[in-house]
């Protein structure tokens, strides 16, 4: 039987297939994706893809129209039914597997989905990504098979590892948020093995979200959690996306504490057991992190924004740690180099234990600095990296101090501002921090400036915050 296959444009994004069930995402894009993919895997020598799901309304369908395109190419599938993303990527690793793909929506709106991949145990993605498009609208497939589906339960055996790395020496009073994702089930079973005392807020997985959404960089999203954490007495509040890849954390006092704030205590952790070790973050990391992890003994890298990129340069750099503002946190030191939020919150939790102090005075005791937040603003997907790349010209015509890590960084006497193009949206993403709101006005003030050199004129209104 011929096969061949068109994808919506905008559903093949950068790290993931996504798009809006029923208008830009459907089985039939589900049943190509488990075709093409399978071929891949199929091409490279491979037999055996593992699969999970969100709890979201759309993934048991999308899931098993995606196994069945996986079998026609001749995959013997191992389904570990519904859980975490990280779970799935558990399962992959120890089965082991030659691919695995996740559906999920991960933190965007309930009428949503999507499918994580993974290749050999490395992020499927970029120009993967848009070849499988290719692929499938060419009908470049392995001839048809018949493969194979088992079932199999890995939730316990995900538990019992995370649990494996427990080394707190004081049991702690946490406040959970799940926000009715995926993490549900799997976090009911750790917390009830993991020492201390636990309240979980929405632990039912439900994925029309009824709560709030499952987006734990919002502060907004974390209000319930604030107000549990204060009223219990507790000493950390943790909270995950919608597939749990990414945390949120908030302090004894309900103070958010940015992903770039935990990562240094989590970083000087790690630092110990490996003197000189590199530390990765994205560049819309603040400078304090960077500047923590070089006074703890660490080589900070500044890298590009991206979960799967992050991961890559991970594994090329044998980085022990790395993290990204968005709260993606990826452990390489007795883990596996992929972002967990789960685990994320168990090594989190030791240091916490251990630790003389409150979190509080953790996040009080970092040098103070003021940024805005994350800016975005709409530009013409063929404009956004055409506008980044004029930015970068007049800048370093100019002389100015700018790295190119990803979109352009330019660091001042006041602080540094950042301009990226979005890799998912049609969007400009944009950042700035210095010690000082008169400092912080200069840089957002040059900022405007260059964004109208190329024709754009945002809103850069935004208040600043502190961090």
């Amino acid at each position: 039987m011929s096969f061949s296959h068109e994808f919506p444009v905008s559903s093949l994004r950068e790290y993931d297939i996504r798009g809006i069930v029923g208008q830009t995402l459907g089985e039939a894009d589900a049943f190509a994706i488990g075709r093409v993919f399978g071929s891949i895997v199929a091409e490279a020598g491979g037999k055996k893809v593992a699969v999970g799901r969100d709890g979201r309304i759309s993934s048991r369908a999308l899931s098993k129209a995606l196994v069945e395109g996986l079998m026609a190419s001749g995959m013997d599938v191992v389904d570990v039914g519904q859980g975490p993303t990280p779970m799935l990527y558990f399962a992959s690793f120890t089965q082991p597997t030659d691919g695995a793909v996740m559906v999920t929506g991960s933190h965007n709106p309930p009428n949503y989905n999507g499918f994580k991949m993974m290749l050999k145990n490395k992020p499927f993605f970029g120009t993967q990504i848009q070849d499988l498009g290719a692929r499938a609208a060419a009908g470049r497939v392995v001839p048809e098979a018949k493969g194979s589906v088992t079932e199999r339960d890995v939730s316990d055996a995900y538990v019992a590892r995370l649990l494996k790395d427990w080394d707190g020496t004081r049991a702690l009073k946490i406040v959970w948020d799940n926000g009715n994702g995926a993490a549900g089930d799997v976090l009911k079973a750790l917390v009830a093995k993991l020492p201390g005392k636990h309240k979980l807020l929405y632990a039912e997985v439900d994925g029309s979200f009824p709560n709030h959404h499952p987006d734990p960089t919002v502060p907004k999203n974390l209000d319930a959690l604030i107000e549990a954490v204060k009223k219990g007495g507790a000493d950390v509040g943790i909270a995950f996306d919608g597939d749990a890849d990414r945390i949120g954390l908030v302090d004894n006092e309900g103070h958010i504490l940015f992903g770039d704030q935990f990562l240094v205590l989590m970083a000087r952790d790690v630092l110990q057991h490996h003197p000189g070790g590199t530390i990765i973050a994205d560049v819309k990391a603040s400078q304090v992190l960077f500047d923590e992890v070089a006074k703890a003994g660490g080589k900070p890298l500044m890298w590009k924004t991206g979960h799967s990129l992050i991961k890559s340069k991970m594994a090329e750099t044998k980085a022990p740690l790395a993290g990204e503002m968005s709260g993606h946190i990826f452990y390489n030191d007795k883990w596996y180099g992929f972002d967990d939020a789960l685990y994320a919150a168990v090594r989190v939790l030791g240091v916490i234990a251990r630790m003389e102090g409150t979190v509080s005075e953790f996040r009080a005791s970092l040098p103070k600095v003021l940024n805005t937040p994350e800016l975005r603003f709409d530009c013409p997907e063929e404009r956004k990296f055409a506008v980044v790349a004029e930015v970068a010209a007049r800048l370093t015509a100019n002389g100015a101090n700018v790295s190119d890590t990803d979109g352009v960084r330019v660091n001042t006497e006041d602080g540094w501002w950042l301009l990226r193009a979005s890799n998912t949206q049609a969007v400009l993403v944009a950042r700035a921090e210095a010690s000082s709101e008169a400092g912080l006005g200069r840089l957002k003030s040059a900022l405007a400036a260059q964004l109208a050199a190329s024709g754009l004129a945002p809103d850069f209104s935004a208040t600043s915050t502190g961090h």
